[in-house]
């Protein structure tokens, strides 16, 4: 028996191609359903950063599948959760919204040594995140 999810995390970046994508596996990854996860860019490239794909295939989580997405209105109002990384995406503020800023290294032009830092950093964000709202929901 499936319930509804505790919250919905939408995770933004410029290109939707890095860090919102290493973010989104990860809580995915973490929390399975009990969270939903969405991820959006202002500007988004047209692939995912390759050495993101690797450095999360190294932790055991794929991401190659991803395709960077568009940010809308609609995705801001449809979480409760807006955790922007570090790069001052100007995003609609709506009532009842958590805004967070992640600031982060971009991964774009890095190789996958540089990447692998900065996926940890999301990691430890991740987790403490889900505890958040873990903890919020159990209030």
């Amino acid at each position: 028996m499936s319930s509804a999810p505790l919250a919905s995390v939408l995770f933004v970046c410029v290109h939707n191609a890095g860090r919102s994508q290493m973010a989104a596996g990860f809580l995915g990854h973490l929390a399975g359903d009990r969270i939903e996860v969405r991820s959006a860019g202002s500007l988004p490239g047209d692939r995912v950063n390759p050495a993101a794909v690797e450095a999360m295939r190294e932790v055991g989580i794929d991401i190659a599948g991803q395709k960077p997405k568009i940010l809308t209105t609609e995705a801001v109002q449809a979480s409760d959760y807006v955790i922007t990384m570090g790069c001052g995406d100007a995003c609609p503020v709506f009532p009842g919204k958590k805004y967070l800023d992640w600031a982060l290294e971009d991964p774009a032009g890095k190789g996958v040594e540089s990447v692998r830092p900065i996926r940890d950093e999301i990691r430890t964000r991740i987790e403490v995140l889900i505890a958040e709202i873990d903890a919020e929901r159990q209030a």
